[in-house]
């Protein structure tokens, strides 16, 4: 007997349903932002109302690491799951992803997701199509990390294709790659991009979608020297009598916490609150660039070290994560995780079945209160760039050891985190075998790239 015209209404419905019942996810990552920029993490000069009330609403994470302390490889291991001992990219050079490396947008998106990027990509310094080639059904943004210092360029790229702006660029500076310093300054691209975002959501309110918003702010443009943190208007801190980089700064904070906001009244006014998991961070520590020194703000907060340091300055960032209705609100975590935990953690969500190898292990179970936690045995870092650097954190122990360049197996700094959280006590003389230890896990967790 054939099913009626209602039945085969209703198992499509059901269908629709269960195919829709996989959350969206929007994952905003800030560049250069310090662990101590928000007001939520102890941010006592700068408010950022927005992202306090999604801390209110979800779950704040203490002990969440960046990939790396600039933002090339950072990025690298977010997308890739990789730590920076296995990743193919691990300084800010012109290497780029290879067809072989696996994103987890191309995961999501071979699982039925759109997938969207906009802000900044900078992963090395690849073709203009090198979003699409990784996974994202949608680009709109900069491609080049040195594009992105650029805030008022002459161009941006949407999905691969360069689409002019209204800016001018000095010719003295004027870059093939887009960057430089406009003199005149009329499309401002970081209020493009979340204007971009905000599409990207409408266009997709179906679902489920993964959104990549990738800021290039609070970073500087570095060829504008001491000028370097331009924004269209320093409002409220105009009078402030503080140099104009530092209201600069300010005013860069105060856009960030305004437009997470604008990101989060869309998901709601769209019904999809319920159904979404918003994530902030930013991709490592504070920079001093553009005439910003990130003590005026107290940007690392109790932490020692910057942007390009493996202190928890330049690695420890702040994370936000808000599912109404999922994550019970009002909670913070110690739970140690890092970039390489977003591809299994969403690959997860996505109910995607894949087994790509990573270094992640999914968090999830920490963000629903549900289930056992797995946990890291270490983290782990490495950079290239000054002399060289490698990092070990195995619970509160953190070793590192610098200048590894010209000295590969110099001395190893250590610091017991629950009782140092600046690190500001090396104690590996009085504990010499954990000192080793760690080490060793270092030469363990790299791998020399061909």
């Amino acid at each position: 007997m054939k099913p009626t015209c209602s039945l085969v209404l209703f198992v499509f419905a059901l269908q629709c349903a269960t195919a829709d019942a996989r959350p969206n996810i929007i994952y905003i990552l800030a560049d250069d932002l310090g662990y101590g920029d928000l007001s939520c993490y102890g941010q006592r000069t700068l408010k950022t109302p927005h992202l306090d009330r999604m801390a209110k609403e979800g779950m704040l994470f203490t002990r969440h690491y960046a990939g790396s302390t600039v933002c090339a490889p950072s990025r690298c291991v977010l997308l890739t799951g990789l730590h920076t001992g296995h990743a193919r990219i691990r300084g800010n050079g012109r290497a780029v992803l290879k067809d072989e490396d696996v994103t987890i947008a191309e995961v999501l998106r071979d699982a039925g997701y759109k997938t969207g990027c906009v802000g900044k990509w900078g992963v090395g310094h690849p073709p203009l199509n090198d979003p699409k080639r990784n996974g994202f059904d949608y680009f709109y943004g900069y491609i080049s990390m040195w594009h992105a210092h650029n805030f008022y360029p002459e161009f941006i790229v949407r999905n691969g294709e360069k689409v002019p702006l209204k800016n001018r660029v000095k010719e003295r500076f004027k870059k093939s790659d887009g960057r430089g310093v406009a003199v005149e300054k009329k499309d401002y691209v970081p209020d493009l991009v979340t204007e971009e975002a905000l599409s990207f959501i409408d266009r997709n309110k179906a679902g489920p979608f993964f959104l990549y918003i990738a800021l290039n702010v609070p970073h500087a443009n570095n060829e504008a020297g001491a000028a370097g943190m331009e924004v269209p208007d320093h409002g409220e801190f105009r009078d402030k009598k503080w140099k104009d980089s530092e209201k600069g700064f300010a005013s860069m904070i105060r856009n960030i916490d305004r437009d997470v906001g604008r990101v989060l009244a869309k998901v709601k006014e769209l019904g999809l609150d319920e159904n979404t998991l918003v994530i902030f961070t930013s991709d490592n520590g504070p920079h001093q660039e553009g005439g910003h020194n990130a003590d005026f703000f107290s940007s690392s907060g109790k932490l020692r070290g910057k942007k390009r340091d493996l202190y928890e300055g330049g690695v420890r960032v702040p994370m936000i994560a808000r599912w109404p209705g999922k994550i019970a609100p009002g909670q913070s975590t110690a739970h140690i995780s890092g970039f390489q935990d977003v591809f299994p953690t969403f690959a997860e969500l996505g109910e995607t079945k894949d087994t790509t190898p990573t270094d992640g292990i999914s968090f999830l179970p920490a963000l629903l209160g549900k289930g056992k936690q797995k946990k890291h045995d270490y983290l782990y870092w490495e950079f290239l760039e000054r002399g060289g650097k490698k990092a070990v954190l195995k619970g509160n122990w953190k070793a590192i050891r610098q200048n590894t360049r010209r000295t590969p197996n110099g001395p190893v700094e250590l610091y017991d985190l629950s009782k140092d959280i600046g690190e500001q006590n090396n104690i590996a003389a009085l504990n010499p075998e954990i000192a080793s230890e760690l080490a060793r896990l270092m030469e363990e967790a790299h791998k020399d790239l061909n």
